[in-house]
């Protein structure tokens, strides 16, 4: 991992979504030659999980029958003719995923979704699926994610679901996401100065795009190692309200749920801070927009980058605290 090149992979973030529009609108490769299925199993960790998730839940919506689980589960359904496997991995080399999906080799159905072709689980697989993110020369899964999204979006519709088009759909991210990379320098300092409290940062998504808070509050853990909690924005007066009563609550809030006047109401009467993405309140300290953010799927796919250029801010403004140089301090034993 080189953390110091994060904001390198951001910046090509645009161009790589252009591109997979490009490839989609084309019949995205590899999934003509997919077999039927009844039921679909995706398998993944991090990342790819949240990606897959926010994939699924539209599908399921739609009357398919598609599951997401963790690999690490060992509650896994047995092989079945009707079953398709979808294993997720960017490296093709996650150990979790890896021994999950040896339950289904050699099935007909084992279905590879990975950036690297080449990798131990396309070995495996009797189908892979490229995601087609380039090379992320930070090692930290930005171009990643979203691909992961695109891709297992375009491999559901074969079997029912549907999301619009996806070509547009990710030409509509790539001027999204071309737009808040643009414009950072207006919003970007007041937003980490929002952000930055002694306690963490906290993010809420509606559940159709959960991922953001996931992915989103992931970015800050692994770039500047610092506390980030991601919550959905209706479950959060379940399981994180009370931390708003007792902490120096700075809260990241992607808008467009229905309980989003709910968590306000909650926030803050206790002094939260607040910075909303998407969509704006009258009690947000700082409203981020961009293009087609009124569009869930550009905006699954667009939003994250607001965390990720937050923690590349923190990160670059205080890199002694990173753990690349923690580890180069620390003497060894």
């Amino acid at each position: 991992m080189d953390t110091s090149r994060f904001l390198e992979d951001l910046q090509l973030v645009p161009e790589y979504l252009d591109r997979m529009a490009e490839l989609l609108n084309g019949g995205y490769p590899g999934l003509a030659e997919l077999p039927p299925a009844q039921r679909i199993l995706i398998l993944g960790m991090g990342s790819s999980a949240y990606a897959a998730a926010t994939a699924a839940r539209k599908a399921r919506a739609d009357g398919v029958n598609v599951q997401v689980e963790l690999a690490s589960t060992v509650l896994l359904p047995a092989p079945a003719p009707d079953l398709l496997v979808v294993a997720v991995s960017a490296t093709g080399t996650s150990v979790e995923v890896l021994a999950a999906a040896e339950r289904y080799r050699g099935t007909g159905g084992l279905v590879a979704v990975t950036n690297k072709p080449n990798s131990p689980l396309a070995a495996m697989a009797d189908h892979t699926v490229a995601m087609n993110a380039g090379e992320e020369v930070s090692g930290i899964s930005c171009r990643n994610f979203r691909h992961s999204l695109l891709v297992i979006a375009a491999l559901l519709e074969r079997y029912g679901a549907s999301y619009g088009m996806l070509a547009e759909e990710a030409n509509g991210a790539a001027a999204g996401a071309r737009s808040l990379l643009d414009s950072a320098e207006r919003w970007l300092p007041q937003a980490s100065d929002l952000l930055l409290g002694p306690d963490g940062a906290f993010l809420l998504a509606p559940a159709e795009r959960f991922s953001s808070a996931a992915q989103g509050s992931l970015m800050i853990r692994e770039v500047p190692r610092r506390p980030a909690y991601g919550s959905e924005t209706g479950d959060w007066s379940h399981v994180d309200v009370y931390l708003s009563k007792t902490l120096d609550y700075r809260a990241l809030v992607f808008a467009g749920s229905r309980w989003d006047r709910q968590a306000l109401d909650w926030m803050m009467p206790r002094g939260a801070q607040v910075v909303a993405v998407g969509g704006g309140f009258p009690e947000a300290a700082l409203t981020v927009s961009y293009p087609g953010q009124e569009r869930w799927l550009v905006s699954a796919l667009v939003e994250t980058m607001v965390p990720e250029l937050v923690a590349w801010d923190w990160y670059s403004k205080d890199p002694e605290h990173s753990w690349s140089a923690q580890v180069t301090a620390t003497p060894a034993h």
